[in-house]
């Protein structure tokens, strides 16, 4: 039976939660439909985490979802409730953190949002990507979902009418706060992230509760799952294709660094991207005829949505065409989603790497995955899962932007190709 419910707000924000429990061996399931009936859900799944959906919602409508999916796992008796936010506090903080407060019918929401094994901190309130105040960092740039604030509780105050109270990483029972609302706790540390666990289990104050995959990765001490022991990481095709569809600086670094060891990288061009169901045209779909000759000579491929030099040819394309920031968002992820389609019954297909929430979201779709296994890490937030589709297992390796070395692609290679061992092993 389902112990812990977790509802994320992206499809990679989803696995990087739900793999810190399936690591473990909590035998776990992330789904994409926000309407699915929980009590249909195999009695053997302990972790049932819901990519909801809501990142780009407004705030009302992300509350709706997220306020529905509660009530139906408080009707089904499921006693522990896990809100998972973006790490760098990106989507509607604030509206979902109270729909879960309401709906779950308690008083208090401890909220820990930081994530310390990826160097994001909470500190006097303020949240930090590295030393940089997170409406300071890359994050307060994106072009699709900007952070404006730093202080969690200014942020969540912005979409939310519940007291917010903003303390210390507890180091004892009385750091903790008794008053109803939603606590913001500080932590730098993966030991403060134990510590305040433990105190407010303790506390019997984890029934519902917030964070983002730092967090995330105390719980199956915390609760007791993964009584199975760690899972063995399988054997990956050496081959590997990385979609992206990603605009986030970090990304764009591993980008060049691997196209400079030597991927071969082939860029979509603004038509391409934006053009609807380009990709399902006859131009388009001789485009992926030539691109799985290319996967045929070359085991290390990228292809990726990002302009050459800046996404200047890109955004001058969506003005003539009078495209709005929206409409960029879904022709990328979708015009990636027709690509996977395209691609997906090619021999040389190998191991497949995607970033970007919307992106992993769009490519599963297309191929009819609404299930997905997390299996382990292979990096910090790099995570990889198996889904089953036509009787036959596949294996993809997904992480959102914002993470990870520019080295990190290459590093992959090494690793699926065993030439490297597993850092966390």
């Amino acid at each position: 039976m389902i112990r812990l419910f977790i509802i994320a707000d992206d499809f990679t924000g989803a696995l990087d939660t739900g793999v810190q429990l399936a690591a473990q061996g909590a035998c776990t399931r992330v789904i994409t439909n926000p309407a699915a009936d929980l009590s249909a859900v195999a009695p053997e799944v302990e972790v049932l985490v819901l990519d909801a959906e809501t990142r780009h919602l407004s705030a009302a409508q992300a509350a709706g979802i997220v306020g529905s999916a509660v009530r139906q796992a408080v009707r089904l008796g499921v006693p522990y409730i896990y809100k998972k936010t973006d790490s760098a506090l990106r989507g509607n903080i604030g509206a979902e953190l109270t729909a879960v407060l309401r709906e779950s019918g308690r008083s208090q929401l401890p909220f820990l949002p930081a994530f310390p094994q990826i160097g994001r901190r909470t500190q006097g309130g303020v949240h930090y990507i590295g030393d940089t105040p997170v409406a300071e960092s890359v994050f307060g740039q994106d072009p699709f979902e900007p952070v404006t604030r730093s202080c969690v509780a200014e942020l969540i105050a912005q979409q939310s009418d519940v007291p917010v109270r903003s303390l210390p990483a507890p180091a004892d029972a009385d750091g903790l706060c008794a008053e109803p609302g939603i606590v913001v706790y500080d932590a730098a540390a993966q030991e403060e992230l134990e510590r305040a666990g433990r105190l407010l289990m303790q506390a019997d104050a984890l029934h519902v509760m917030a964070g983002c995959a730092g967090f995330g990765a105390v719980l199956p001490q915390l609760l007791g799952l993964g009584a199975h022991g760690r899972r063995r990481m399988p054997q990956l095709d050496e081959r590997l294709l990385v979609l992206c569809g990603s605009v986030n600086p970090i990304t764009l670094a591993q980008l060049d660094a691997a196209q400079q060891s030597g991927f071969a990288r082939l860029r979509m061009t603004p038509a391409q991207k934006l053009t609807p169901d380009y990709f399902a045209s006859p131009e388009g779909l001789a485009q992926i005829e030539a691109w799985k000759q290319t996967l045929h000579a070359c085991d290390a491929c990228i292809i990726d949505a990002n302009d050459e030099g800046g996404n200047e040819p890109t955004a001058a394309y969506a003005k003539a065409h009078g495209l709005t920031i929206e409409d960029l968002r879904q022709g990328i992820s979708g015009a990636l989603g027709l690509i996977m389609k395209g691609l997906f019954d090619c021999p040389d297909l190998g191991t497949l790497l995607i970033t970007g929430g919307d992106t992993l979201l769009q490519c599963m779709n297309r191929i009819g995955i609404d299930e997905m296994e997390p299996i382990g890490e292979l990096y910090a937030g790099v995570v990889l899962s198996r889904f089953t589709l036509g009787g036959h297992s596949r294996f993809v390796i997904s992480k959102s932007g914002g993470f990870g070395e520019p080295t990190l692609l290459c590093d992959l290679l090494s690793l699926i190709r065993g030439a490297e061992k597993k850092p966390a092993d």
